[in-house]
């Protein structure tokens, strides 16, 4: 994969192979899918447009994209072959930005674009930094030296949102910095028909992350507006434990249609959440904590606990099993918390750490149980462990949380001193 900072200019993944984890050819990449901003902040890149057998295009996400590199595409995980329709929030580069004509912002001088360059984030997210212009007016005729240069997105003008309007996606890019759960208050407040406008030009990972913060009765009336298989897509992209949560509101056949459509593994462990009863520590947990076998170093441990997308509470600690790795494990073996991993050498193992002191959950173990034992050893999250051994799953405290906390909470927002009145008003 390109490191932080290393620049890919798009039209020359035009037409590159795309493979997958296990080296065979998907297809070939025939654009790049991208969300403007408003003003001169650079588009996100959201992933790849690929063309596979039959000449269908499907979406590959980047964070699906482990390398582009070598004149290659490698993906990780099952690719969805869903066909790919192009949302009114999101931008083709290869289709709509090239032979754009742009502005120079200093001079005014006009240009038309030739290409625009990608760069990976510190945050490992990727978007747009370089535009690849040739000044003065299009033709035929261009002079040998002094037509082309390369200039920051930030230097032209003609790409972004316009600041008027108020079309779903200007509206996005407006809120495009809110943490998922501040942008899920300002959709509370919205009508239904804005809201689920909003929600239809929200890419799917962005939407899974807002649906997790949404009242249950918002979940289930954007779901229902949504494409069946779409709906299935952004179940895929939720935590396993928060699909299973809003699929429980769903009538029996709905939800079961819906699980038809995921993909078989990405179902499998939202199953396995809803054989439990909700207010147990088995309808409580996650599926996917941080598992590493007792022969993983130190090193390897806090490189998963630094993955910008793990969740804190999942990331205070990792738990140690016999193979196989993804729930329900090998032998449980216990649990090591990242403060220990930080005073090791990095590369003690981690099965030499191990704190097995505490006896683990029972996946029946009621609501009640779990808060209790969180409480008592003063943890964040806690491992849960069926009668053999194996370990099925986390139960975090924040999912606590919203089983404690009063139906309503989320509508009283996060900041309710903002409603009393101020002294002297």
């Amino acid at each position: 994969m390109a490191g932080p900072g290393s620049r890919v200019f798009i039209s020359h993944l035009a037409g590159v192979a795309v493979f997958d984890p296990n080296g065979d050819q998907v297809g070939r990449v025939r654009d790049v899918v991208v969300a403007l901003r408003l003003g001169n902040s650079p588009p996100r890149v959201l992933g790849l447009v690929v063309e596979v057998v039959g000449r269908r295009r499907i979406f590959l996400p980047m964070t699906r994209v482990t390398s582009l590199e070598s004149g290659q595409v490698l993906s990780t995980g099952v690719v969805n072959m869903r066909r790919f329709e192009q949302r009114p929030s999101e931008t083709l580069v290869l289709a709509e930005l090239l032979d754009r004509r742009v502005t120079e912002t200093a001079g005014g001088a006009e240009a038309t674009v030739l290409d625009v360059a990608m760069v990976q984030t510190r945050l490992r997210e990727w978007q747009i930094s370089k535009v690849f212009v040739q000044r003065g007016k299009p033709g035929r005729l261009r002079k040998s030296r002094g037509e082309t240069v390369t200039l920051d997105w930030s230097a032209v003008t003609g790409f972004s949102l316009a600041e008027e309007g108020q079309g779903a996606a200007n509206l996005l890019a407006t809120f495009e910095q809110l943490r998922p759960a501040d942008l899920a208050n300002v959709m509370h407040h919205l009508s239904a028909k804005r809201r689920v406008e909003v929600a239809a030009a929200l890419d799917d990972e962005r939407l899974a992350d807002v649906l997790e913060e949404l009242p249950e009765d918002h979940q289930v009336e954007i779901l229902g507006h949504l494409k069946d298989e779409r709906a299935a897509d952004v179940l895929e992209a939720m935590d396993p434990d928060d699909a299973a949560d809003l699929l429980s509101e769903l009538p029996g056949d709905e939800a079961e249609r819906l699980l038809q459509l995921m993909e078989p593994q990405e179902a499998a462990p939202v199953r396995r959440l809803l054989s439990y009863q909700e207010d147990t520590a088995g309808g409580l947990m996650t599926t996917e904590p941080i598992v590493l076998e007792p022969g993983a170093t130190v090193a390897e441990a806090l490189a998963r606990i630094r993955v910008a997308d793990q969740k804190p509470a999942l990331a205070a600690q990792v738990y140690v099993c016999r193979p196989p790795n993804e729930t329900p494990t090998g032998t449980y073996l216990g649990t090591v918390h990242f403060q220990r991993l930080l005073r090791e050498p990095p590369f003690t193992l981690v099965g030499s750490l191990v704190a097995d002191d505490l006896d683990p959950l029972d996946p029946d173990a009621p609501l009640s149980l779990v808060t209790s034992y969180l409480a008592a050893y003063n943890l964040v999250a806690a491992p849960v462990v069926d009668e053999t051994d194996h370990l099925l799953g986390a139960v975090t405290v924040d999912d606590v949380l919203d089983h404690l906390l009063p139906e309503d909470w989320r509508e009283a927002g996060l900041h309710p001193e903002e409603d009393e009145p101020s002294d002297g008003h």
